[in-house]
This record gives C-alpha cells, sequence and structure tokens, in this order.
C-alpha cells in the first residue's frame, strides 16, 4: 500500500473581478505564504464554504443542484491553453484574476 494517497483534482480557468484592495491583499498573503495567488484564493473559499453552517444546511437542498451559473470559466483553444501552461495566475489590468489549470492545459496541448 503507498505511503502516499495523490488526489488529482479537476481545475479550470475562470475570470473574477476584484476590487483592487482585495486583490492586493491577495498577492501580499501569496508573498507571505511563499504560496501562488490561485492557491490563496482556492483555499480561502474553501475554508470560508466548509465554516458557513447555513452555507453547508443549503447544500443539502435540492435548490443547491439548480443554482444558475454566474463564474465565467474560460474555455481556451489548443495555442492558447499551451501559452498559458507557464503561468499560474495571470493579473489583469481591470483587478481581474484568471485562474489556471495547468492539467487542462497539457490535455488541451496534447501533453499528458
Amino acid at each position: 500500500m503507498p505511503l502516499l494517497e495523490i488526489v488529482q483534482t479537476r481545475r479550470i480557468t475562470a475570470m473574477i473581478r476584484l476590487d483592487e484592495t482585495t486583490a492586493s491583499q491577495i498577492d501580499q498573503y501569496a508573498a507571505f505564504l511563499h504560496a501562488t495567488a490561485d492557491e490563496v484564493v482556492d483555499k480561502a473559499l474553501a475554508y470560508v464554504f466548509a465554516k458557513d453552517r447555513d452555507f453547508q444546511d443549503y447544500l443539502r437542498t435540492p435548490e443547491a443542484n439548480h443554482a444558475p451559473p454566474s463564474l465565467r470559466v474560460r474555455h481556451f483553444g489548443q495555442n492558447h491553453a499551451a501559452r498559458e501552461a507557464g503561468s499560474s495566475a495571470a493579473k489583469r489590468p481591470n483587478g481581474s484574476v484568471a485562474v489556471h489549470d495547468p492539467i487542462a492545459a497539457k490535455r488541451a496541448a496534447g501533453v499528458e
């Protein structure tokens, strides 16, 4: 039996808008943790979702399965995905952050 269990998660690329102060603090927190902005945002949201008891109750309702999508998920072609494969988070001029999926980029580029 292996000592480590490696769980591969499916990551997507999505565009979000943030207040300038929030984007700056994400960068600062990432530097503080020696992590990427993507990791900070992902872990912070996972923490909030897990700790919010009302949200956990909501997730057990049928309406949670029918929440309308509002996140702008980016679908890249092969050339763009390969070009983006090297960046984990690209800060945009409008204060939004692109969350990058290196696994999907490799698949899109034909590399696995």
